[in-house]
């Protein structure tokens, strides 16, 4: 039997309310676009909008990060997911970009779905905090990338 004291959940903060609310117009932005390449395009075209809108650091470290991934591997297709850069294979998303600003965060993150390949043994890592985007965490991530797609 389960607690009726509700004290202990105080259910999704606003910051996760508005992007489950992103998350529901982007899908029903994409059930409206015409063809698969115009929904590719429009949809990169979201990304770069709502990257445009960060604030420092993050739009930086969302540029290179986008430009990272899509230089890596580019049969993932950016996307919004939850309100944030996203790139998906097959439909699937396999790594996004998540604000620190957008979640009152103290670092950025970088993540990957169970659709990435990062499997390493029995536990593996599948979200990074970000920072800063130096040529070294390029490298990483285009690393991850490219592991997380083959």
């Amino acid at each position: 039997m389960g607690s009726t004291d509700s004290s202990t959940y105080e259910g999704f903060t606003a910051e996760e309310r508005a992007a489950l609310k992103e998350h529901a117009q982007e899908l029903r932005t994409a059930a409206r676009r015409k063809s698969r390449a115009d929904k590719a395009a429009e949809a990169e075209r979201d990304v770069l909008a709502k990257i445009a809108e960060m604030g420092e650091p993050d739009r930086i470290m969302a540029e290179r990060v986008h430009a990272v991934v899509t230089a890596t591997a580019p049969a993932l297709a950016p996307k919004l997911w939850y309100g944030m850069p996203a790139y998906a294979l097959d439909g699937k998303v396999v790594c996004f970009f998540q604000s620190a600003e957008k979640f009152k965060s103290r670092y950025a993150t970088l993540g990957f779905s169970d659709a990435a390949k990062l499997d390493e043994g029995p536990m593996w890592a599948s979200a990074f905090a970000l920072t800063e985007v130096t040529p070294e965490v390029e490298a990483r991530i285009a690393a991850l990338v490219g592991r997380a797609v083959n």
